[in-house]
């Protein structure tokens, strides 16, 4: 309001709101994410570094003391035990029924690998082992075949989990034996696979192939260890503490051999995540 010459003048004065787009344009470009991200990598690699320290304090006191320990108490007396028992021939008859049998009535099959690598190394123990898998996977398939309808109804009660087997059995030939060769490598359970397979339509052949393929990496892990408990024994059945070199190769495989298999399983599962996630989006159009 205004006075001049006699007269009141009022003013209209008009106040706007301010605009998004000027707030938009003028904020700092600052992105609390990018912090948040940078520390949250640095924070991973640190954890990393922590496990592999751990991981080398075990594998160095395993060797130095309690692998010794256990050689003299179980290891030697049960490896003198198999040796003066049996001979090559009938412990390989054994180890590959026990590959092949044990499986079907729920029972591991590792500590079987174990004797095969310390008794026939890479190369025999390899071909044992890959032999009783063969059968060991092929007799739930056929007796789940028997038991179709009601494993199917099994599944259904569980979709979650049923969700992931159901991939092995869709799709082309490549597309089960590639989703067969993941759940093989990724920790599901392997016994329950080999009966619940043939409940998701997968046929026998990418079936069999996946888990031939799959169980490599286990299996190979079984046989080194084998040969590594075997290494054990002898130094310590001789008395003969290991040398720097064979302590440090022997450390080194033996997280060689726990990273792989880290590296392995964790690709598996993103893969079987991945192919979940494109079957989802498949139905939803």
């Amino acid at each position: 309001m205004t006075y001049k010459d006699g007269k009141v003048t009022l003013l209209k004065i008009s106040i706007e709101e301010p605009r998004d787009d000027y707030v938009t344009l003028n904020a700092p470009a600052v992105s609390p994410a990018a912090g948040d991200s940078f520390w949250w990598r640095i924070w991973w690699w640190l954890k990393l570094v922590f496990v592999l320290i751990f991981l080398i304090f075990l594998g160095v006191s395993f060797i130095l003391w309690v692998g010794p320990f256990l050689m003299n108490k179980e290891v030697i007396p049960i490896l003198n035990w198999e040796t003066e028992t049996f001979s090559k021939p009938v412990l390989a008859a054994i180890i590959f029924a026990s590959v092949a049998l044990f499986p079907t009535v729920f029972i591991p099959s590792t500590p079987s690998m174990w004797v095969a690598g310390m008794t026939f190394g890479y190369g025999f123990g390899f071909l044992l082992i890959i032999g009783g898998v063969t059968i060991g996977a092929s007799i739930p398939y056929f007796i789940g075949s028997l038991l179709y309808h009601k494993i199917q109804g099994w599944l259904e009660t569980y979709p979650k989990k049923a969700s992931i087997l159901k991939l092995a059995g869709e799709g082309n030939w490549f597309n089960q034996f590639r989703a067969v060769t993941l759940l093989r490598i990724s920790p599901f359970p392997y016994m329950v696979y080999n009966y619940c397979a043939v409940a998701t339509d997968v046929k026998y052949g990418p079936y069999l192939l996946g888990t031939l393929l799959g169980m490599v990496p286990e299996i190979f892990v079984a046989i080194y260890t084998g040969i590594m408990i075997r290494t054990l024994a002898d130094a310590s059945a001789d008395e003969q503490a290991l040398s720097a070199m064979q302590i440090v190769c022997t450390v080194f495989g033996f997280l060689l051999t726990v990273l792989t298999t880290v590296v392995v399983t964790v690709y598996a599962r993103r893969r079987l995540s991945d192919l979940q996630k494109d079957e989802e989006q498949l139905l939803l159009q």
